[in-house]
């Protein structure tokens, strides 16, 4: 049977030839702001990237070579926030926000330091108790979100206290110092290290080339030299090591696609075979390792573990922004990883450039509540592509 009437007209086809003449006026009607818009919504990362590399060109145009001198600088200045925003950004993609994950990096950081010194275990034991306790952590916000249905955002702020609370008790807010970490338990702070003067020093020792005090920064080898004055930490390595991990298992692995699918739309996801609830299970305790591992750097980082560290209060929000400006969706189920590594650089740039100009503190948290806000008001104008 076809869509031809008694007079011979074929129905069917002036439709299909309708659509194709609106397909095609669309696509001539389609400008260079809908290609960008469109751009943008296919790669999440490429907005924060943008504004990286403008405020790094602005800076270095203002400040001179100098400020260029100082990026590493702005790598180790980050590590922490980095890794807390990449946790927080697993939580964000699937419609949930974590307001906890500062709190269990001091917490896990005080566990480390105490299980070593006051039970006596090897740094290494400490080190995987850390991260099991942050783990755990973060397995019971994901059964009150997954099981109890109860909202992220209240089960974490709950969390944050009780997490606080106990880091004190346990502690009897006492601090491990440096130079105790130092002879009794180095590992503690080996993500503190730079592998770059660890280079520079095995090739000098191979050559016979000893320094009787520090080694000076200009010598007769000009690579080494560069590489001396490097800067980079084991901590900034595993900074990186980390999203380049979870970029690839969000992309290329099933888990990765349910993460997305479960922010987008839980319901949707479910009825396609989706284990919604397995699903948050294991974003939120990977999470809560990951937020160990910050743990761990911060040792490395100030060398001491202090039960006051300000992380446990500002990492909250710190990683938040981080996430926001990187062009994570807060409504879940769309944004890239990379983006958030990208936002935690931009708000580095910004303070040590800021800084670095002599400006007042304040300008700096204005412009990133500037991008904030303009973050998330492309994130809305990029989201009409998928309407």
């Amino acid at each position: 049977m076809t869509g031809t009437d008694h007079l011979g007209t074929d129905h069917e086809g002036a439709v299909r030839a309708r659509r194709a003449e609106d397909v095609a006026r669309f696509a001539e009607r389609r400008g260079v702001v809908d290609r960008v818009q469109h751009a943008l919504h296919v790669t999440p990362a490429l907005v924060p990237l943008i504004v990286l590399a403008v405020a790094v060109l602005g800076f270095t145009w203002w400040l001179g070579p100098r400020f260029l001198q100082q990026l590493p600088l702005i790598m180790q200045q980050v590590q922490i926030v980095g890794v807390l925003a990449a946790a927080q950004t697993l939580i964000i993609l699937t419609a949930g926000i974590d307001l906890s994950v500062g709190a269990i990096a001091v917490f896990t950081s005080v566990v480390i330091g105490q299980v070593s010194f006051r039970y006596g275990v090897p740094p290494a034991a400490a080190i995987a108790a850390g991260l099991a306790v942050g783990a755990a952590i973060g397995a019971a916000s994901g059964w009150l979100v997954s099981r109890a249905k109860l909202p992220p955002f209240i089960v974490t702020l709950g969390m944050w206290q009780i997490v606080l609370a106990t880091n004190y008790l346990y502690s009897r807010n006492e601090t491990i110092r440096s130079r105790e970490i130092r002879e009794e338990a180095p590992m503690l702070q080996w993500l503190g290290a730079k592998p770059n003067e660890q280079i520079v020093r095995w090739i000098e020792a191979s050559r016979g080339i000893e320094w009787e005090r520090r080694r000076p920064a200009e010598t007769d080898s000009a690579f080494l030299d560069f590489l001396w004055a490097t800067n980079v930490t084991y901590g900034v390595v595993v900074m990186v090591l980390l999203f380049a991990v979870l970029a690839y298992a969000l992309r290329a692995t099933a888990w990765g696609r349910h993460v997305y699918a479960v922010g987008d739309d839980p319901e949707a996801a479910e009825l396609a075979g989706v284990d919604v609830r397995r699903t948050l299970m294991s974003v939120y305790v990977i999470a809560g390792a990951i937020c160990a591992v910050a743990g761990w750097i911060m040792i490395g980082r100030f060398g001491s573990v202090s039960p006051s560290a300000s992380t446990g209060v500002l990492g909250n929000i710190q990683s938040i922004t981080a996430v926001v400006i990187g062009g994570i969706s807060l409504f879940g189920g769309r944004g890239s990883i990379w983006g958030a590594f990208f936002g935690a650089l931009i708000v580095g740039v910004f303070e040590l450039g800021l800084r670095m100009a002599g400006a007042d503190a304040q300008w700096t948290y204005l412009l990133i509540g500037t991008l904030i806000i303009g973050a998330v008001g492309v994130d809305q104008w990029i989201r009409k592509v998928a309407a």
